[in-house]
């Protein structure tokens, strides 16, 4: 079956008649996510953990605190009750950070219909068992492959909560289910497409995040676009070798949830890991940096994990390697540039695929790596 995007039609208002939706966690990209949905006509209800934050929502549409100026669609509900918030929802969108969602999940089973298809939001590893969200919903909940999706892209929150064009890739073993996902989400100024590829969908949008602290990092050092230019395209590779070797398809890193969000995350002053990445690169500790910053940078909290299931699946990432080597402080932040393709001085190939990819992929990566 193919995994290639496929587009979706913006303007599905009448198509999202009557879908009731919801969105756990009201961060800047779970507000900014349910504000999409309900522009794509959809009946979408917000949960927020705090009860003010939720009132905020719901009576002044303002979320002052994630969205400052950001003004949010009076058809968007608001609740700090979870029965609430999931009562008759035939999609729930998971927008909580990583290291929570399992527990978020326990507390909110009891409110699921047995229909309900739980899509996750979540850009990261679950660092005590190095599962994909995909995989601790399943593992958490014992739901099938088909109850399950992600949806992934280049998805800087206040650019997209601003009505700024841009795209994103759901995700779902099933098709169908993926273009429902899909079809919930596409307002006027976000185009939802659809893949089967859970796997590469999901880590293109973990993955990208470790190669953005990276380029935060040099910027931080005050490197130049030669050493984020390499850095993105050795990132790539890295990306797709890692991914290619967990069971995804390989164009998957090429499009929207990958190259895509890997471009979008790595130049944006608004990206959560970039701006961790250079305040690191400045000298500053993890905990100054936390400090700082009022959201959690999932790049952080996946680097060891990746890093363990790259040595599980036999993947060199000297780039990732290196930014957890800075994150300990056992290597200078000015030290990362100089190492990025190899673990030593003997030259390799740009890139290397475990698993053959046949016909039209072995011909798309040859052209590639012979660029």
């Amino acid at each position: 079956m193919t995994t290639r995007p496929i587009p979706v039609v913006t303007g599905n208002l009448q198509r999202n008649r009557g879908r009731k939706v919801a969105v756990i966690g009201s961060g800047s990209w779970g507000t900014t996510f349910a504000k999409v949905l309900a522009d794509a006509g959809c009946d979408t209800t917000i949960w927020a953990r705090r009860h003010e934050v939720a009132q905020e929502i719901q009576v002044a549409r303002r979320n002052s605190q994630y969205l400052p100026g950001i003004n949010l669609p009076r058809t968007l509900h608001a609740t700090a009750d979870l029965a609430e918030a999931l009562k008759g929802k035939s999609l729930v969108f998971l927008a909580v950070p990583s290291q929570t969602l399992r527990q978020n999940l326990l507390d909110l089973e009891p409110y699921l219909d047995r229909r309900t298809v739980l899509v996750s939001l979540v850009k990261g590893v679950e660092r005590t068992t190095t599962m994909r969200m995909s995989e601790v919903i399943v593992d958490t909940l014992d739901l099938e492959p088909h109850r399950v999706g992600a949806v992934s892209g280049p998805n800087i929150a206040l650019e997209i909560a601003k009505e700024q064009p841009t795209g994103g890739v759901a995700a779902c073993a099933d098709a169908a289910v993926a273009q429902e996902i899909a079809t919930a989400c596409s307002a006027p100024y976000f185009r939802g497409y659809v893949s089967t590829d859970v796997i590469g969908t999901e880590l293109g949008g973990v993955l990208k995040n470790l190669i953005a602290l990276a380029i935060g990092i040099v910027d931080g050092v005050g490197y130049g676009e030669n050493t984020k230019a390499a850095i993105i395209t050795r990132g790539l590779a890295e990306m797709t070798e890692f991914a290619v070797a967990s069971g995804a398809d390989p164009t998957s890193l090429s499009g929207l949830s990958g190259l895509g969000d890997l471009i979008a995350t790595c130049q944006s002053p608004l990206s959560r890991n970039n701006t961790a990445g250079r305040l690191i690169g400045q000298g500053y500790t993890q905990e100054e940096t936390r400090e700082q910053m009022s959201q959690v940078a999932e790049g952080i909290t996946s680097v060891p994990s990746v890093l363990e299931l790259a040595r599980e699946r036999g993947i060199s990432m000297p780039i990732v390697e290196q930014v957890q080597m800075v994150l300990d402080r056992r290597m200078p932040p000015k030290d990362l540039g100089p190492h990025l393709a190899t673990e030593n001085d003997v030259p390799q190939p740009e890139l290397s695929l475990s698993g053959e990819p046949q016909g039209r992929l072995r011909r798309f990566w040859d052209r590639l790596v012979g660029e």
